[in-house]
């Protein structure tokens, strides 16, 4: 095929793993935590706020890491983002390893975890869990991909969080995860440990993905099924406060440790004015969402300027999906109001109002949002982005081609405009666990029989390969780069 778009030779393509996403399925790889314990829930299955699915029943990444590796190559696949799983690493309680602690503005802003910590944290680790990560990392390394690790995906160990308790007793009588600070300060020893005993198979790092989902989804959109459905205004601000911070400290410990960069990914949504007035509304909306952003590079954490938080981020992970709409609405706390029927408010396999095909989830495809919004952030914060997540929730794959090649375009047309953008890894290689919703929604360039772990390629996976192993959109995909056709 004859290039026509190209993306430069240095641009990485790669995929994505998330512990109870992925890796379990297998003999040998179960594990509990959280997230783990809030699937299993009886009254959350009945109650229809989980799906009944279960994360042993996975694709089994965790034993089968080889296999999929193979195969992310042979599609042009040079990169990969793997999760490293907190509940894995430490399944008894970090809390009698003591480490000073320095505060300012009445925030944690950084936790000295030192070797004489480290050694103490080896005694309580699983050490089989964590030579396993190494193993999986060196695989991917030796067959010449960069490996990015991610240090928390949702995902907390239950001594840490339960969230049945919080959700019964309230975060006050629970251990209640990221609405407690001493979380801070156990990720804080978590992400030294992993920078001390990874860093040699580790090309990048980052700290945490979408922390805002965390808090919007587990403390005001309680009916999304995310632990732990806990409704309180007070608590969410103090989640998205430590979670601020912890993204600080854990720069800060991974640094301790390692030279390599550090970065945070948060989702990010094209927010975009149902009218003309409506354009401070969606200002406030993206203002918002980059608030994980803004603490890390500015230093800005509630509303104020922590100087120990600034200018601790080396590049910006970016996760893109759709855009939201949203009109001016004085009444609410926000100032606005999120617009049904486009973005994420749509129906599944159907057309937004603007005759957009959707998703099976129901998102609108909108791949011009991703040029919009990566332009928006390098010119807000002038740092390196990887675009970590973007894919597409399409069962019979009669979307994700046209998906990929006109995202692919969109950032190629931010790159021509000098946007730093370096890497697109898509969601996902395989189907997998999604959260809530189970097996439903199938992301995966490949599909998977849950029950046999066999794995086929979809026609988007050829189309993947075509533009991955080229590092550019062939002139045979221009048809497919432009956003999809209006329903008429």
């Amino acid at each position: 095929m004859c290039a026509k778009y190209s993306l430069g030779s240095e641009f990485k393509f790669g995929f994505s793993t998330v512990g109870v996403q992925h890796e379990m399925g297998v003999a040998g790889s179960e594990f509990s935590s959280d997230w783990v314990a809030w699937l299993h829930d009886p009254e959350n299955i009945l109650a229809g706020i989980v799906s009944g699915d279960m994360p042993e029943d996975g694709p089994g990444y965790w034993g089968l890491f080889r296999e999929d590796h193979e195969r992310a190559r042979r599609i042009g696949m040079d990169a990969a983002w793997i999760t490293i799983e907190w509940a894995r690493i430490f399944p008894r309680p970090t809390f009698d390893v003591k480490v000073p602690v320095e505060r300012s503005g009445g925030v944690i802003t950084r936790a000295l975890v030192e070797r004489r910590h480290l050694e103490e944290l080896e005694k309580l680790a699983d050490m089989q869990a964590l030579n396993h990560y190494r193993e999986i990392l060196s695989d991917w390394r030796s067959r010449g991909g960069l490996a990015v690790a991610n240090l928390f995906h949702w995902s907390l160990p239950l001594w840490l969080h339960d969230p049945l308790k919080v959700r019964k007793l309230g975060p006050d009588r629970a251990p209640s995860g990221w609405a407690d600070e001493r979380c801070v300060i156990e990720f804080a020893k978590l992400s030294a440990f992993l920078a001390h005993h990874l860093d040699d198979v580790v090309d990048m790092w980052y700290t945490m993905n979408e922390p805002l989902v965390i808090a919007n989804a587990g403390y005001l959109q309680v009916n999304s099924g995310f632990p732990p459905g806990y409704l309180d205004l007070q608590t969410y601000m103090t989640v998205i406060k430590n979670l601020e911070m912890a993204h600080t400290v854990a720069y800060d410990a991974v640094k301790s440790y390692s030279r390599k960069p550090v970065g945070v990914v948060e989702s990010v949504a094209h927010w975009t004015p149902l009218t003309r007035e409506d354009q401070a509304a969606a200002d406030r909306g993206f203002e918002f969402n980059v608030a994980i952003y803004d603490a890390a590079v500015k230093g800005l954490v509630g509303g104020e300027v922590v100087d120990e938080a600034r200018n601790r981020l080396d590049w910006i992970g970016l996760n893109y999906y759709s855009r939201m709409v949203v009109k001016a609405e004085s009444a609410l706390p926000s100032g606005f109001r999120v617009v049904g029927g486009y973005g994420y408010g749509c129906q599944p396999r159907a057309y937004s109002l603007d005759g957009r095909p959707t998703s099976d989830f129901g998102w609108e495809v909108y791949p011009e949002g991703l040029y919009h919004v990566a332009k928006r952030l390098y010119d807000r914060y002038r740092l390196p982005i990887y675009v970590t997540e973007n894919g597409c929730a399409d069962s019979e794959d009669r979307l994700r081609p046209r998906f990929i090649v006109s995202h692919l375009y969109q950032i190629y047309l931010a790159k021509k405009e000098g946007v730093d953008i370096r890497g697109y890894f898509h969601w996902n290689l395989t189907d997998n666990l999604e959260w809530a919703k189970g097996y439903s929604m199938r992301f995966g360039l490949f599909e998977v029989d849950m029950s046999s772990k066999k794995r086929f390629a979809r026609p988007s996976a050829l189309v993947f390969r075509e533009v991955a192993t080229s590092k550019a959109i062939p002139e045979e995909f221009e048809n497919m780069a432009q956003p999809p056709i209006e329903k008429k």
